[in-house]
C-alpha cells in the first residue's frame, strides 16, 4: 500500500523569483554606462520637439504615410530603403557581439537603460542596497508608506511621459501636446501613450532581469556569434582559486587561497543576479559592474586588477587570441557597403517619379490629318511640398501633347494617374515602333524628368 505525502511535503513545480537589489558601483565602464544612457535618453526625449524648416525632424507619420528623418522624406515607394537599414541593425548586432559580446544589452537596450533610470529613481526615494532590503522586510510604517508613495509617483510619471514621447514620434508632438491637458487625444493615441507607459513602468519597475533571462530572445541565441576569440567578461579562475576571506595584510598565496576573497561584492552589483564566477551565462548582460566591483576589491586588497575583466577564452586557456579575425572584417564591409549604397540611394533619388505605359487597348488612331498614340502616365511627387508640372514630348518631327494640355498639381507624396495623349502628322514614311521622350517640367520651365518610351507608326494609318 503506497504512503500519501503529506501536503506540507509537496515539491513545488515553481520557485518564486527572489527580487534581485543591484548595488550602486563606481568605475570606468558604470560611467561609459551612465554617459550611453543621458545620450540614448537625450535623443529620445528631445528629438521629437526639434523642427527644422517647420517639419519636426523625426517623425513616423503613418497616417500621412510619410517618414521624416533628419531632412529627408521617405514615402511607402522607399521602403526597401527601411528593409536596408533593417540589415544594417542586424549585421552591427553580428559584429558588435562577434567583437564584444553582448554590448548591445549591456550599454544601449532600452530595457537596460529606462531600468538604469527607475533603479536611480528607487535609490533616491529609499536608498541603498541595504536600506531597500531592510525596507521591503519590515513592516509598513509611515515612512515606508511615504518611501514608496515617492518612488510610485517618480516612476508613473516617467512612464507616462514616455509613453507621450513615444507617440509624439508617431504624431507631431507640438499639437500632441496642446491636446493632452483637455483630454482631446484620439483613441489610438491614448491607448499606446497609457500601453507604452504601462510596459516601461512594468519592465523597468517589476520585471526588470526577467525580461534579459526570460523574454529577450536575443540571449538565446547570442551563443551562436561567439566563438573561442570573442571578447567576454569572464573570471580569471586559475588566478582567483580557490577563493576564501583573508585579512588585508595576510599572505594569502602562504595560505593557499587565490586573490578572489569571496565578498560576494560581484554578485550584488550584477542587475540579473548572476555569479561571474560561475562561467559566461546567458543571463550575463556584459554590463561590466563585476568588472567595476572587483577592480575596486583589487585595489583595496593590494592586488592587481584584472580577475574579473574583459577576454577571450583562448585568452584564459594560455592559448593565441585573435580579436581581429576574419568575421569581424566581413561584418565590417557588409555594415560599410551596406551604409553606402543607403547612402548613394539617399542622395541620388528622384524628387519626381514618372512612368509611362502604353494603352493596350488601343494601338493607335487616326484624328483627322494627326495620328495618336495613348499612355497612361503616372507621377509621384517625393517631396515636401506641392509642385505643378506640365508635360511635353520630342524625339519626332511635329511631334506634340494632346492631353493633358494644362498644368498637373501633384501634393507632397502624391501618385497621380492621368491619360496622356501624343500626336504627329499623319504623313509620315517610318512605319513601326519609333523612339521618343516624354518630358515633365515644372512651371518655372526646369526639366524635372525624361522618359523614354516609343510611338506606333502603322504601314498604312488609313
Amino acid at each position: 500500500m503506497s504512503e500519501t505525502r503529506p501536503a506540507s511535503d509537496a515539491i513545488p513545480l515553481y520557485v518564486k523569483q527572489e527580487k534581485v537589489y543591484p548595488r550602486e558601483t563606481v568605475g570606468r565602464f558604470s560611467r561609459l554606462r551612465i554617459i550611453a544612457a543621458w545620450v540614448l535618453l537625450g535623443l529620445y526625449y528631445l528629438l521629437p520637439w526639434i523642427n527644422v524648416g517647420g517639419q519636426q525632424i523625426v517623425l513616423f507619420d503613418l497616417v500621412n504615410r510619410q517618414f521624416h528623418f533628419f531632412g529627408v522624406t521617405l514615402w511607402p515607394q522607399d521602403l526597401f530603403i527601411l528593409s536596408l537599414l533593417l540589415a544594417m541593425a542586424a549585421l552591427s548586432l553580428f559584429f558588435f557581439t562577434a567583437l564584444a559580446g553582448r554590448l548591445w544589452c549591456g550599454y544601449a537596450c532600452p530595457q537596460t537603460v529606462w531600468t538604469e533610470v527607475f533603479l536611480w529613481m528607487e535609490r533616491v526615494t529609499e536608498g541603498s542596497r541595504n536600506k531597500r532590503m531592510k525596507l521591503d522586510k519590515g513592516p509598513w510604517t509611515k515612512q515606508k508608506i511615504a518611501r514608496k508613495s515617492a518612488k510610485q509617483f517618480l516612476w508613473i510619471t516617467f512612464a507616462l511621459w514616455t509613453g507621450f514621447t513615444f507617440v509624439g514620434f508617431f504624431v507631431p508632438i507640438r499639437d500632441l501636446a496642446v491636446r493632452v491637458p483637455g483630454f482631446e487625444l484620439a483613441g489610438a493615441e491614448t491607448f499606446w501613450l497609457f500601453f507604452y507607459a504601462f510596459a516601461t513602468y512594468g519592465n523597468a519597475g517589476y520585471l526588470r532581469e526577467q525580461v534579459c533571462k526570460y523574454m529577450c530572445p536575443y540571449a538565446r541565441f547570442q551563443s551562436a556569434m561567439f566563438d573561442d576569440n570573442s571578447l567576454v567578461i569572464s573570471y580569471d579562475e586559475a588566478r582567483g582559486e580557490p577563493r576564501g576571506s583573508r585579512r588585508r595584510d595576510a599572505d594569502y598565496k602562504a595560505l593557499g587561497l587565490g586573490d578572489c576573497i569571496d565578498c560576494m561584492a560581484c554578485v550584488h552589483v550584477c542587475p540579473t543576479g548572476i555569479d561571474i564566477r560561475d562561467g559566461l551565462q546567458i543571463e550575463c548582460i556584459a554590463c561590466a559592474s563585476c568588472i567595476d566591483v572587483c577592480d575596486e576589491v583589487m585595489d583595496k586588497m593590494g592586488y592587481p586588477r584584472g580577475l574579473v575583466r574583459y577576454t577571450t577564452d583562448n585568452a584564459l586557456k594560455g592559448k593565441p587570441s585573435r580579436i581581429l579575425r576574419p568575421r569581424i572584417f566581413i561584418y565590417l564591409f557588409a555594415l560599410l557597403a551596406l551604409a553606402t549604397l543607403i547612402g548613394v540611394i539617399l542622395t541620388g533619388r528622384e524628387p519626381l517619379i514618372a512612368d509611362v505605359l502604353r494603352d493596350r487597348g488601343s494601338l493607335y488612331r487616326v484624328v483627322g490629318s494627326e495620328l495618336e498614340n495613348s499612355y497612361s502616365l503616372k507621377l509621384t511627387n517625393r517631396t515636401d511640398a506641392p509642385v505643378q508640372v506640365t508635360i511635353e514630348a520630342e524625339g519626332l518631327a511635329d511631334i506634340r501633347v494632346v492631353e493633358p494640355t494644362r498644368a498637373l498639381g501633384i501634393d507632397p507624396g502624391q501618385t497621380i494617374d492621368v491619360p496622356l495623349t501624343v500626336s504627329i502628322p499623319l504623313v509620315l514614311d517610318q512605319p513601326g515602333m519609333q523612339q521618343m521622350t516624354i518630358i515633365v517640367r515644372d512651371t518655372a520651365g526646369e526639366r524635372l524628368r525624361d522618359v523614354d518610351t516609343r510611338f506606333y507608326i502603322p504601314p498604312n494609318p488609313r
